[in-house]
C-alpha cells in the first residue's frame, strides 16, 4: 500500500512540474512574441485538462490575465453560425438546399444573376461562388448603409449582391466573409429573431455568455484588442463588424468557448442527443478542404483528421484545433493581431499536442 501511495505521488510532483514548464512555456512565447495576453485551454469531452491565462488585458497596464477576459472570435464565429443552421435545418425551419433569393424575392432583379442558386449550403460551406470582402474594404462607406443593425446586414448584402464582380478563376471553396452574411440573414428570415437574439438563445442552452464586439465598448475593464504595433484598440463601434457579425463579431470568455468545443467533441464522439456521430462529423469533414464551418485536414504520419478554425478580426488573434481519434480539442486566444504573436501561438500548439500525445498538426 506505502509503495503504491508512493508511485501516485510521484505521478502528482511530475504533472505538477509538466505544468509548471508548459505555464512557464507559454509565458515566455508570450513575453518573447510581444503578446500582451494569452489564454489557452485543453479539453477532451467531458473534461477541461488545462486552462490557463497569462499577462495583460492591455498594454503597458495593471490589468491582469484571468479567465474571465472575454475575447474576440474573429471567424471563430463562423463555427457558432454554423452549428446553429444546423439546429434550423435539423429542426425543419429551412433546408440546406434553400435558395438566398427564394427568403428574399426582393432582392433578386437587381442582383448580380451569377448568384441566383446559393444556398445555404453553399453558402456555409464557402462553395458560393462569390468575391471576397472584410471590414478593411473601403466600400461601401457607412453613409450607405443605414438603419438598425439587422437592416444595416441587410443593407449591406443588397448592396453586395448587386456588384458585377465575378471570379474568373474556378476553385473548390471560395473564402468569403458575404458567404456567412448571406446565411446568417437566412437564419433571421426564417426565425424571425435577430443573429445576436438567435446566438444568445444558443447560449442560454449551452450556458455560455455570448456576446458582440469589442470587449472593452462595454467594460474598460475588459480585455483590450491590440495592432501589429502594439497599440490597444480604443472602444469604439465597429459598423463594418456589425455588418459581418456572423462571419466574425462574436466575444466570449475562454472557459465558455470551451463548453462549446466540448460539445463538438461529444458529437464527434456520437454523445449529442441532437445529431447523430455521421451528422457531426459531416459538418467537420464530409466536403474537401472547409465543411460546416470547419477546415479540414488529414495528418499524413498517422492518418489522424484533424478540423480547426482560425480568427484574425485586427486586434485579436483564436485558434482552435480539434482531434477527434484523441477526443483532445487545442484552444488559444491572443488580444494583439500580429505575424510574430500567430508564430508563437503555433509554437505553443505544438508544445501541447506533444504533451497530449498528439501527433503534431504543423
Amino acid at each position: 500500500m506505502k509503495k503504491l501511495l508512493s508511485v501516485c505521488s510521484l505521478l502528482l510532483i511530475f504533472n505538477f512540474s509538466y505544468s509548471q514548464q508548459i505555464s512557464q512555456f507559454v509565458d515566455s512565447i508570450r513575453t518573447k512574441h510581444n503578446i500582451p495576453e494569452i489564454a489557452y485551454a485543453v479539453v477532451s469531452s467531458d473534461s477541461v485538462l488545462e486552462i490557463n491565462a497569462f499577462g495583460y488585458k492591455k498594454i503597458n497596464s495593471q490589468l491582469k490575465a484571468e479567465l474571465s477576459d472575454r475575447f474576440r472570435l474573429g471567424s471563430l464565429t463562423k463555427t457558432i453560425t454554423s452549428y446553429l443552421a444546423a439546429i434550423l435545418v435539423k429542426e425543419g425551419k429551412l433546408k440546406w438546399e434553400t435558395k438566398f433569393f427564394d427568403l428574399y424575392p426582393e432582392l433578386k432583379a437587381k442582383s448580380n444573376p451569377a448568384y441566383y442558386d446559393f444556398t445555404l449550403r453553399d453558402f456555409i460551406t464557402f462553395r458560393a461562388h462569390i468575391p471576397t470582402w472584410s471590414y478593411g474594404n473601403e466600400t461601401p462607406t457607412r453613409k450607405e448603409i443605414k438603419g438598425d443593425d439587422a437592416e444595416q446586414r441587410y443593407e449591406f448584402i443588397k448592396w453586395f449582391f448587386r456588384q458585377n464582380n465575378t471570379i474568373s478563376q474556378k476553385q473548390d471553396v471560395y473564402w468569403s466573409n458575404p458567404s456567412y452574411v448571406a446565411a446568417g440573414l437566412m437564419l433571421e428570415k426564417v426565425t424571425g429573431k435577430t443573429y445576436e437574439i438567435l446566438v444568445q438563445e444558443l447560449g442560454k442552452n449551452l450556458n455560455i455568455d455570448f456576446e458582440f464586439g469589442q470587449p472593452n465598448l462595454k467594460d474598460k475593464n475588459q480585455t483590450w484588442g491590440h495592432d501589429e504595433n502594439l497599440t490597444p484598440e480604443k472602444p469604439a463601434l465597429n459598423y463594418k463588424l456589425n455588418w459581418l457579425s456572423s462571419a466574425g463579431n462574436i466575444n466570449v470568455t475562454l472557459p465558455d468557448y470551451c463548453k462549446f468545443i466540448q460539445m463538438q467533441l461529444q458529437g464527434l464522439q456520437g454523445k449529442s442527443k441532437l445529431f447523430t456521430q455521421a451528422e457531426f462529423n459531416y459538418m467537420h469533414f464530409g466536403l474537401s478542404e472547409f465543411s460546416f464551418g470547419w477546415y479540414s485536414e488529414l495528418n499524413k504520419n498517422n492518418e489522424q483528421q484533424y478540423s480547426f478554425h482560425n480568427g484574425n478580426p485586427g486586434t485579436f488573434l483564436t485558434k482552435v484545433y480539434i482531434c477527434k481519434a484523441s477526443n483532445k480539442a487545442f484552444i488559444l486566444f491572443a488580444n494583439i493581431q500580429s505575424e510574430k504573436a500567430d508564430e508563437g501561438l503555433i509554437l505553443i500548439l505544438k508544445e501541447l499536442e506533444t504533451k497530449y500525445g498528439c501527433a503534431p498538426f504543423y
